[in-house]
């Protein structure tokens, strides 16, 4: 169905008349636009009231980690430095100015803000211009006959040629909410993707974070490894002067030397891992592995306190789950589009120029004309088009409903686990270290006994294996517990919080927001020139 009128040059009076009632049907439009989407409501998910694994118990005392006092309300924003390592803190401030997937992950939030300054541009009339000129000959055979003649006709062979010069202008108004609801729809998705990026920004920190406590590790191990070969060399040394002062037998001496050629092996290995970690950290910094070294040190720090909260606040301080509920929001808009199919849209078109058969006359007065008019389309039969297509934007919402609530049940489990984690590892490390100091004594009698010649030195060997075993242990469950609590961190959503989420209006500047910390241009490759 099509309602279309025209006006034409053919009177100022009937111009002005179809101006006016274009211009009644644009403003009945504008007042009497209507939203068909559903309102929209942030879905409900079932948070407890406690943390259950939040008992560290007897934790507090042995100084390996302990709940935060109500008193430290927050993490900090550069929450790395509450573990006190310079080190540290300088290789995470390099991660948000040279991490690359970064870069792309805020490369690809400047691009959903310009899909919202596209969805924008449907509230605006497109107006254009067409120059052209038209140059022809009629056909000598063509003409008029009269009645009885002979059927002789008259042509013309003169060239003809027309100049124009029209301004056209197309208005849609919004009746329905459908460029409303798409608007709507790309600024959650824009909100989604800076959700996106800061979660993106965490991990790469909390990645960095976790590479740098098992690097040290390795050096705590390595430098336990280093002691306990050269404990190993000196019962070797022991060992051969007995035997060659006729004391201890040769199996003793095979024994010593096995036993200190398997730890060397072992020694050796850790740097493996390490030069791993290295190479692991420096890409999370954006530097190429083979420029990149950390000299070694000591993992000395002890797991600090953390803020934990209650579970409900993890729906406002955990960037993935701001940006799945973002994606609620935009599905729900979506519905809103899919309904607007159903109504009639309304196009109101305008165009205006000059025509003239002479290019010195094109611009003269008398050779103006326009037209103007409204047109009123329906959809009367699709085949169930707009009806598969509203189911289709339905289920893609309860699709994200369903992923925002597992979104919020893997973020408490988190949290569960590493609380668990850190509980159960403090207590952990308490009994390790006791196990430690039990096997240093049984190593101080078995070589007293050894060396009164009470016992074999297979009972030696026995005990400084158990020591060192144990030792290893422990320094393996300290680092567990330094990553346990940076996981935790990285579980709460570090220092970020719901309200850092760019504001809808906003998200629809022409000046483009800036990195946190952007790199140079490099001279090779420099910037694109910047646009109005």
């Amino acid at each position: 169905m099509q309602i279309v009128g025209q006006v034409h040059k053919d009177g100022a009076r009937r111009g002005a008349r179809a101006l006016g009632v274009t211009l009644a049907l644009a403003i009945a439009a504008l007042v009497a636009g209507c939203n068909v989407a559903p309102p929209y409501h942030k879905p409900s998910v079932e948070t407890p009231p406690a943390y259950k694994e939040l008992t560290p118990q007897d934790s507090t005392a042995a100084g390996i980690w302990k709940e935060a006092q109500p008193s430290d309300a927050a993490i900090r924003d550069k929450w790395w430095e509450m573990y006190n390592d310079p080190e540290l803190n300088s290789l995470e401030e390099k991660v948000d100015i040279s991490n690359q997937n970064i870069a792309a992950s805020f490369a690809n939030f400047l691009a959903a803000r310009a899909v919202v300054r596209e969805a924008r541009s449907q509230y605006f009339p497109t107006v254009s211009v067409a120059p052209g000129i038209t140059v022809g000959q009629p056909s000598a055979n063509t003409g008029s006959s009269s009645s009885g003649s002979s059927g002789s006709s008259k042509s013309s062979n003169a060239t003809e040629s027309e100049f124009s010069l029209p301004f056209d202008a197309t208005w849609t108004p919004d009746l329905f909410g459908r460029v409303r609801n798409t608007v709507r729809a790309a600024q959650y998705g824009a909100q989604s993707d800076a959700a996106d990026l800061e979660n993106l920004r965490l991990t790469a920190h909390a990645e960095v974070a976790v590479d740098y406590f098992e690097l040290r590790g390795q050096d705590a191990l390595k430098a336990l490894f280093d002691k306990t070969v050269a404990a190993y060399a000196d019962s070797l040394h022991l060992n051969q002067v007995l035997y060659n002062t006729g004391i201890q037998n040769e199996e003793a001496v095979a024994q010593a030397e096995t036993q200190l050629d398997t730890a060397k092996s072992q020694d050796i290995n850790l740097a493996i891992l390490r030069a791993q970690y290295e190479h692991a950290i420096a890409t999370l910094i954006g530097q190429p592995a083979s420029t990149f070294s950390i000299p070694v040190g000591i993992l000395e720090v002890a797991p600090p306190s953390i803020p934990v909260g209650v579970p409900s606040t993890l729906l406002e301080r955990r960037p993935d789950i701001a940006a799945s509920e973002r994606l609620v929001a935009q599905a729900d808009a979506q519905i809103g589009v899919g309904r607007a199919a159903y109504f009639p849209n309304l196009t109101i078109s305008a165009s205006a120029g000059f025509q003239s058969a002479s290019l010195g006359n094109l611009l003269a007065w008398p050779s103006r004309a326009w037209s103007v008019g409204p047109t009123l389309s329906e959809t009367i039969y699709d085949g169930g088009l707009r009806r598969a297509t509203v189911q289709q934007y339905v289920a893609q919402y309860q699709v994200s409903v369903a992923n925002y609530r597992q979104t919020v049940l893997t973020a408490i489990q988190q949290v569960e686990d590493n609380l668990a984690s850190l509980r159960i590892l403090s207590q952990e490390i308490l009994q390790q270290d006791d196990a430690v100091k039990a096997a240093q004594n049984d190593l101080q009698i078995a070589t007293n006994r050894f060396k009164l010649g009470l016992d074999p030195y297979l009972n030696v060997i026995t005990a400084q294996t158990t020591l060192f075993t144990n030792q290893q242990t422990a320094v393996d469950l300290r680092i567990q517990a330094m990553n346990a609590n940076v996981q935790l961190i990285e579980a709460l959503g570090g220092s970020w919080n719901a309200s850092q989420l760019p504001a809808p209006g906003s998200l629809s500047a022409k000046t483009p927001p800036q990195p946190t910390n952007p790199p140079p241009a490099s001279p090779s490759q420099p910037l694109p020139p910047s646009r109005p």
